[in-house]
């Protein structure tokens, strides 16, 4: 969410402050210029921008640590929903304290998604050769593509299988870059994807069998705002929620209501 009277790049100096003092509780003028590159005159006005614009109550300059620090009730900028994520702002400087697994980087080859995306905006089947990850075989098919999706980690097209006759989700990263990409008209009419047509809402809640003192801990994990966590996506995507959170699974800490 931004501040039309503000121009981008001042927004952006001015959220990173909001997240350094949401997330470290302090900040001071030295990090404004390191991020951003800014002059030192610069950063003294994007701090009294900041000052200006943030509800109260409002961060106070400590003397003696030479920074700006958060209040115990910092509630940030009144335009801001969200203060991102903590884990590249509670780092320490210059140190390799803090440990991340790396995050896998799932890119289709560029070529592959624009025979894909062609497919598509034309409506036109396509030959591709996809490994599968059941047979572990490469297999030569027939897709119609329809539409692309996400399950929040890897990238999929929704398409007619002409040699499974139903629809199913492909991962454009398993298509071969070797495949003929040999493109065709359907001279046939395609059955409706009721799966992806259907929008279904998901209502999730904490493990029956936990504590209150547990529940309260899941809802804050999870980013609850109420008694259950619920959003609409389309049923075609709906296994990926269960997989994705380990619903059903041993350890799980949601459940469907």
């Amino acid at each position: 969410m931004s501040d039309p009277t503000l121009k981008p790049a001042m927004f952006a100096r001015l959220v990173y402050l909001d997240q350094c003092l949401t997330w470290r509780g302090q900040v001071n003028r030295k990090d404004l210029i390191e991020r951003f590159g800014i002059s030192s005159p610069q950063a003294a006005i994007d701090f009294r921008e900041y000052l200006e614009r943030v509800s109260e109550p409002k961060p106070r300059y400590d003397t003696v640590r030479k920074c700006y620090l958060a209040d115990r009730n910092h509630n940030g900028l009144p335009f801001t929903y969200e203060a991102g994520s903590p884990d590249e702002l509670v780092r320490s400087p210059g140190s390799d304290d803090f440990s991340m697994l790396p995050t896998p980087v799932r890119q289709s080859p560029p070529f592959v998604m624009r025979q894909l995306y062609q497919a598509i905006e034309q409506q036109m089947k396509i030959e591709i050769d996809y490994v599968s990850m059941s047979t572990g075989l490469r297999q030569n098919q027939w897709i119609a593509p329809a539409n692309f999706a996400s399950d929040g980690e890897r990238l999929h097209v929704r398409a007619w299988s002409f040699h499974h006759q139903e629809w199913r989700d492909y991962l454009p990263v398993r298509v071969s870059p070797e495949s003929s990409f040999s493109i065709a008209v359907i001279d046939q009419e395609l059955p409706r994807d009721a799966d992806w047509e259907e929008i279904v809402e998901v209502r999730l809640r904490p493990l029956d069998g936990l504590s209150d003192e547990q529940k309260a801990a899941v809802r804050l994990e999870y980013g609850f705002t109420d008694d259950l966590l619920k959003f609409q996506i389309r049923r075609s995507l709906e296994f990926y929620i269960d997989r994705r959170w380990g619903l059903n699974r041993p350890g799980t800490r949601l459940e469907r209501c």
